[in-house]
């Protein structure tokens, strides 16, 4: 399997090298030059694997360059449970109603389905160098909206052979993200907040990736950058596993025939978890619509229905930070495919989108996407109606994300009445987002002089779950990373973490 960078620099690498390096050159995301395709009856046949061997299996259909053994260890490394995960099927499935259906992706150590990529990345990556023969030590830039960078943090903790940078944005994650950060564990490890937003924090780590001078001072020095963001192809590649695993489920328990088609909802602001779902379904599991939900910083549902995409515009602070976005990366590679792979035209939009702000995709693109895509966001209240609402009909709380994806599930639903089964990916614990939950299921009077973690014990009640081993006790943990700076600073406090 060979990769590509969407701009075209790159004609020919191996998967290695692709997740070694995290970017192209020229700023462009590596992507693989085909998609593998599978028959019904070969996606039938896994139905019987457990998580790690699904996983495995799929995974070595993109790390060509890998060793099948290789790849089972490390898969079993990763989602091991009850070390890793908390539960065997690592990625459950909880029907709500008859055809409603949550995939839940937060039983990793940090509460967030970015685990399921961040707890393998850390052992692809250093299996990486041993495959290409780079021994440079691994500069880990990470810009988060949240939950990416506590992941990836835990991933990469006292790796040897690696060190790890988070930026996040100072007042655009919960008070629990920011504790989950600030008092990260690990010689390793390195956390600073930027004044600012995420898009901010985004452009600032992207420029230093391609900041020569800065790359050139890494290599003097035995080092080189690498990315935990979703622009690595090695933490896209993972998540298109839950999607095979989500779909087997609902065909083991009778909800959906073998081979019948489903609709997944997807809550998204980088576009990479729904964009693993496109994977998926390229490659032949049975998606027919794919309902990609926003939140105020709807920049991604205006693009969907107008071809348009323009981040010139109000920026909003959600109960839903993780999606408080308007610089989508990886939609860049989804572009890549609808264009029939012509790396100059997204060169030209991604050049547009920077200088410009914006850009408008031709017309053959345009209806690609909507044949694929439903787009649409919720607002703040809609977002809270909707957990207060799950919770009273099913007895189910969840996170203003997830929420944000019942939403416009079901606005879909009623807009076009598709009664195809929904697959609703469950992104984040509820305890992470414990004002604003007990906020929406209790009301106003409920949260007032309350702490954060006074509303995690309410949440426990409320809910009836055990809070998560990862969010315990947090306002009793050292604060370790107390840096903050502006976007500009952000190349110098790289140099002098590394000690350049």
């Amino acid at each position: 399997m060979n990769y590509l960078s969407t701009r075209g620099s790159i004609k020919q690498a191996q998967s290695a090298e692709a997740i070694r390096t995290g970017i192209a050159p020229d700023g462009g995301l590596f992507t693989p030059e085909s998609i593998p395709s599978l028959s019904q009856t070969e996606i039938q046949a896994m139905a019987g694997l457990g998580y790690q061997e699904l996983a495995t299996k799929i995974l070595a259909m993109y790390l060509t360059d890998y060793q099948p053994s290789d790849l089972k260890g490390m898969t079993n490394a990763a989602y091991a449970c009850p070390t890793k995960f908390g539960v065997p099927q690592v990625t459950p499935v909880v029907q709500l109603t008859e055809g409603d259906y949550l995939l839940e992706l937060f039983h990793g150590p940090t509460c967030a389905f970015k685990d399921l990529a961040l707890q393998l990345l850390p052992h692809l990556m250093t299996k990486a160098g041993e495959i290409s023969g780079d021994h440079n030590k691994i500069i880990i830039l990470v810009a988060t909206s949240g939950d990416t960078g506590k992941a990836a943090l835990e991933g990469f903790r006292d790796i040897p052979g690696t060190r790890i940078i988070v930026f996040y944005p100072e007042e655009g994650v919960s008070q629990i993200q920011k504790l989950q950060m600030t008092t990260q564990e690990g010689a390793n490890t390195g956390v600073v907040s930027v004044k600012g937003n995420f898009d901010d924090a985004q452009n600032g780590v992207k420029a230093i990736f391609t900041d020569a001078a800065i790359v050139k001072e890494l290599a003097v020095n035995g080092m080189s950058f690498s990315s935990a963001n979703s622009i690595n192809w090695g933490r896209l590649a993972p998540q298109i596993v839950y999607y095979f695993y989500g779909y087997l489920d609902l065909c083991r328990r009778g909800a959906v025939k073998p081979g019948r088609p489903i609709n997944i909802a997807v809550p998204t602001g980088n576009f990479g978890n729904i964009l693993a779902g496109y994977f998926a379904k390229e490659m032949g599991l049975p998606i027919a619509r794919m309902i990609c939900a926003s939140n105020s910083n709807n920049v991604l549902t205006d693009f969907i229905n107008t071809g348009v995409y323009d981040r010139n515009r109000t920026f909003y602070t959600t109960i839903s930070p993780s999606m408080d976005i308007l610089i989508s990366s990886n939609l860049e590679r989804l572009l890549f495919y609808l264009s029939n792979q012509d790396p100059k035209r997204v060169g030209e939009w991604m050049m547009e989108l920077k200088f410009k702000g914006g850009y408008r995709v031709d017309r053959e693109t345009e209806l690609k996407m909507k044949a694929i895509f439903y787009g649409g966001f919720a607002t703040e209240n809609e977002t809270k109606d909707t957990i207060g609402r799950v919770y009273r009909d099913h007895n189910y709380v969840m996170d203003p994300h997830t929420a944000v994806g019942k939403t416009i599930s079901d606005r879909y639903r009623r807009e076009t009445g598709d009664e195809l089964p929904t697959l609703m990916v469950a992104t984040a614990s509820p305890f992470k987002f414990n004002r604003s939950v007990v906020q929406a299921i209790l009301g106003e009077t409920a949260v007032q002089d309350r702490s954060e973690f006074e509303l995690v014990e309410k949440l426990k009640e409320i809910s009836g779950r055990e809070i998560p081993a990862g969010l315990r006790d947090l306002d009793r943990k050292e604060i370790r990373h107390r840096t903050v700076c502006s976007r500009e600073e952000m190349p110098k406090v790289v140099k002098e973490i590394l000690k350049l």
